[in-house]
């Protein structure tokens, strides 16, 4: 038998190696869903011969517990801005040396400046989409129960004379503790990532007047239900109310969906492209960046999911309706009202988890 084991050992060599070139083929993306255009996926492919893996998650607590678990087996990861930074404190994350990457003079540096507050340097995150948390709504629902009220004023979930009236066409609320706690803070006049006590109270008891008008807490329901005329008012993130503002004008829908940025300011966020620290495909990550870093690559996104990108060489490539629309690409003096996405201690989340909790046991 040994002959014939010796004879099989040059094969079995070559077999590894053939292997583990596809291997070094591959990238392992994990993202939000749909938050690369296929189109782009498959030039990325085509041209650079690797194969593209596309996992995705449905929560930014999903992802972050991944990434700081570790062994994730993801070669490009897409936190937001908080997720990042509690990756790097954690050493969860790859430097991305900008020395040679392609691109990376077409990003937006006001959105360079705002990541550098968690990341100095920009030395881990690359800005990817940016956008902001506000008001989607039917506004032919809304005007009719709440004629003359301004539709671009958290009074419409906050208020109460003005939430009963819509409960019967339905509110529906991002299922995000610290972005709508932080949102509930910032109408109150306090900090959004205020660690008071009597803060905490006060936007608790401003979230238990609003819970008996709300239809349901919850990711990514917003967009059909907007587009079919499910609840009329929902608190959720540009996109995805842009996004069902598209689908009701295609669906021929007998009203209108509407996203309005708070004119009391609000949170503006930021999805960045990052390399976990243990990515089994380092060079083919850099390589993705690179790509996503081109005009053409990231303009594609924002004609589909409608989130501004970080990228201004992509501006001029996006559908002018788009990229004039002062609720997806704000003018100056409305983004002087925004607050930046910040990191919290893990202390400071589960004082807001708790809030939360309660807040949605209520449902």
């Amino acid at each position: 038998m040994a002959p014939a084991i010796k004879l099989c050992l040059p094969a079995l060599f070559l077999a590894m190696a053939v292997s583990a070139q596809a291997e070094e083929k591959t990238l392992n993306l994990y993202s939000w869903a749909d938050y690369v255009a296929p189109e782009t996926l498959q030039r990325f492919e085509r041209e650079t011969g690797i194969h593209v893996r596309y996992d995705t998650f449905d929560s930014s607590e999903v992802l972050e517990t991944k990434l700081l678990t570790g062994g994730s087996g993801y070669d490009v990861v897409v936190p937001s801005s908080s997720v990042l930074a509690r990756g790097l404190a954690a050493g969860a994350l790859k430097e991305i040396d900008h020395e040679g990457l392609k691109g990376y003079a077409n990003l937006d540096p006001d959105l360079l400046e705002k990541l550098a507050a968690v990341d100095p340097g920009n030395r881990y995150g690359v800005p990817y989409t940016w956008g902001t948390l506000g008001l989607g709504m039917n506004v032919e629902a809304v005007q009719q129960r709440l004629p003359g009220v301004p539709l671009n004023s958290l009074d419409l979930l906050f208020k109460p004379q003005y939430a009963s009236k819509l409960k019967d066409c339905g509110i529906a609320i991002l299922d995000s503790p610290q972005e709508v706690i932080g949102l509930a803070l910032h109408y109150l006049g306090k900090d959004p990532y205020s660690t008071d006590k009597a803060d905490l109270t006060a936007a608790e008891a401003l979230l238990h007047q609003l819970q008996p008008n709300v239809l349901y807490v919850a990711t990514g329901r917003q967009i059909s239900d907007l587009a079919n005329g499910s609840v009329c008012l929902a608190l959720t993130y540009n996109g995805d109310a842009s996004m069902a503002a598209d689908q009701a004008r295609k669906a021929n829908k007998p009203f209108e969906v509407a996203y309005r940025i708070p004119k009391e300011g609000t949170l503006v966020w930021q999805d960045n492209l990052a390399i976990p620290k243990d990515a089994p495909h380092p060079e083919a990550a850099r390589a993705f960046i690179e790509f996503m870093l081109r005009p053409e690559s990231v303009a594609a996104l924002t004609n589909t999911l409608f989130f501004a990108t970080a990228n201004q060489a992509a501006t001029p490539l996006v559908d002018e309706a788009v990229r004039t629309d002062p609720d997806i690409y704000p003018l100056a003096d409305t983004r002087e009202r925004l607050y930046a996405d910040r990191s919290m201690s893990l202390k400071d989340m589960r004082l807001r988890t708790r809030l939360w909790t309660t807040f949605r046991s209520r449902q």
